[in-house]
């Protein structure tokens, strides 16, 4: 079997299409040890955006008042915030949050909750991105902001 690295985007797009092949890779890993962890599964992605969902369970995420925990919240977004960030991210590069911003509106119990994170400033080294969270009735959850710093170089050596 030939092994064939292909760009993160590419990759991305052939899972969620079920047209990976034996052997296809890419250089960053796929789906992350947390999203198994959690069950976070991607269900859109294009260049510098992504779709992420987790069936929320408050028997599993819920916090002392029975509605999803705000830690969880963040993991979403940040889940969608780095799929988006990760379809630009060639071999020898990596990237890490530098920030992130959670704005809570109302609550979420069990159900269905996507994360649709997009870039609204695509720099060099910075980029800025917005993730908007529903729940399954189209009512926003959370808004949550995040800078993500690329790392070229040494900087990205070991991650």
């Amino acid at each position: 079997m030939t092994e064939t690295t292909l760009p993160v985007l590419e990759y991305l797009r052939r899972q969620l299409a079920g047209t990976l092949r034996p052997g296809d890779t890419t250089h960053l890993r796929y789906p992350t040890a947390i999203s198994r962890l959690l069950g976070l599964e991607v269900v859109d992605v294009d260049e510098r955006f992504a779709v992420v969902r987790i069936a929320a369970d408050i028997e599993l995420h819920g916090n002392q008042q029975g509605t999803v925990h705000g830690g969880l919240l963040c993991e979403l977004a940040d889940a969608a915030i780095g799929t988006a960030h990760s379809t630009v991210i060639a071999p020898g590069e990596s990237f890490t949050s530098i920030d992130l911003s959670a704005r809570f509106v109302r609550p979420a119990w069990s159900g269905p909750l996507t994360a649709t994170a997009r870039c609204t400033h695509p720099g060099r080294t910075v980029s800025q991105y917005q993730c908007e969270i529903v729940r399954e009735d189209g009512k926003v959850v959370a808004v949550v902001g995040s800078a993500v710093m690329t790392l070229r170089g040494e900087a990205a050596a070991g991650r």
